[in-house]
């Protein structure tokens, strides 16, 4: 019973020489209150409904705009037992499953390879789907970098970071960015709530703690009242995201290569710029270095840079595959997001080569298209052959001939 009221110690909250009383100064409306965060429940289920509508009403024919087309996948043919090991047991089966699967439905080792690559496309998200979250997560940032923007310009901490901490903590709060701060934290809570459903990239594991580090670093810079200084880290990262999530969209369509390459560059640039060199610089620094000017460090200041380091060394993270992407790009061979989904490039492939196997009655695939390309390259090949030997062999009998006469 005595834990609770020991989390709201004031020294844990509160600078040195700060009390719970000289917060009262602040009216009611200008203090953030802890119970505040209860409405970023609601509001991230809100996001989930409003996304639900936008990517069943809205994004689909954004995407017929840009030409966006599903591949046309094969349909694994009907198997039980194949099924219920895919769904149970494994969806990549070892060499040893293979054979024990061999004797068990009476097929060879290619058609049941060919039956679990089949398989795992079909399970592999489709165009529309990958457009129609990209295209939500635009539309948020590009919405609330705009909101945010215009809530801050004019602020004088936008301009001097030091403003940031004048007459720390006793700072009134704005309704502008009270809102900010929760549709920001409903829209995170809203992430992690459909995480489980989205669409399961590589960088899954970084994605669920960065959704985490942000929300618990937005509750907990909101509870002391690190507002000023929050508002900024948000309107920094809504900034590459927006480009992020556009490049995507136009990859997912058709004949928006150019487009798709523009947006990527500046992407690259302006993150690698934000997270890389002004979050470390600008804002890291003036929460560690800054802020000691104004107040002594306290239980509160080592946690909320700690945050900031957690969400640091996930750019560095994001960074790397950024730089390899880029590596691609300029090697000309930048065909897919390194955050893509979790398919093997091998398996890209293999479903492309898909599309152009055909399936007999039985359900088992062959190569038929294949046999055929190799069989009148086979055919080229004996006639180059045969035009070649009866041209040698006229042409030594000419030379016989002029011998003789």
């Amino acid at each position: 019973m005595d834990l609770l009221p020991d989390v709201w110690r004031q020294d844990y909250w509160l600078p040195p020489g700060v009390t719970w009383k000289d917060m009262d100064h602040l009216a009611d409306s200008d203090r953030p209150q802890p119970l505040d965060l209860l409405i970023a429940l609601p509001l991230a289920l809100g996001f989930v409904a409003l996304r639900f509508v936008f990517e069943r009403f809205f994004a689909p024919p954004m995407g017929r705009c840009l030409g966006v087309r599903n591949r046309l996948q094969v349909t694994a043919a009907p198997s039980p037992k194949l099924e219920s090991f895919y769904t149970k047991r494994s969806r990549q089966p070892t060499q040893s499953e293979i054979v024990s699967l061999m004797s068990l439905c009476g097929k060879t080792q290619r058609q049941i390879e060919t039956w679990f690559r089949c398989r795992r496309n079909q399970d592999r998200p489709c165009q529309t789907k990958k457009f129609g979250e990209a295209a939500w997560r635009f539309f948020f940032y590009i919405t609330a970098f705009v909101a945010g923007l215009a809530c801050l310009v004019d602020r004088p901490w936008f301009w001097d970071r030091s403003e940031c901490w004048r007459k720390y903590p006793v700072q009134p709060m704005e309704r502008a960015h009270y809102w900010y701060y929760m549709l920001e934290l409903g829209f995170y809570g809203s992430l992690l709530l459909r995480i489980s459903v989205d669409i399961k990239r590589k960088d899954f594991k970084e994605q669920v703690i960065h959704h985490l580090a942000t929300i618990f670093l937005l509750s907990f810079s909101y509870c002391a009242n690190y507002i000023r200084i929050g508002t900024l880290v948000m309107l920094l990262h809504d900034s590459s995201d927006i480009l992020l999530e556009s490049a995507k969209m136009f990859n997912y369509g058709t004949g928006w290569r150019k487009t798709c390459d523009t947006l990527f560059v500046v992407f690259a640039g302006v993150f690698l710029v934000t997270r890389l060199v002004i979050f470390p610089s600008k804002i890291i620094h003036t929460t560690l270095v800054l802020s000691m000017e104004v107040f002594e460090p306290f239980v509160g200041y080592y946690l909320f840079n700690t945050l900031l380091m957690v969400l640091q060394a996930l750019h560095i993270f994001w960074a790397g595959l950024i730089l390899r992407m880029v590596y691609k790009f300029l090697k000309g061979k930048l065909e897919k997001d390194e955050r893509s989904d979790e398919e093997s490039e091998a398996e890209e492939e293999e479903e492309d080569k898909g599309g152009e196997e055909n399936v007999d009655r039985d359900g088992d695939y062959c190569w038929e298209r294949s046999k055929d390309t190799l069989n009148s390259k086979l055919s080229m090949l004996t006639n180059s052959c045969v035009l070649n030997n009866l041209t040698n062999h006229r042409a030594s009998v000419a030379d016989r001939m002029r011998k003789a006469q």
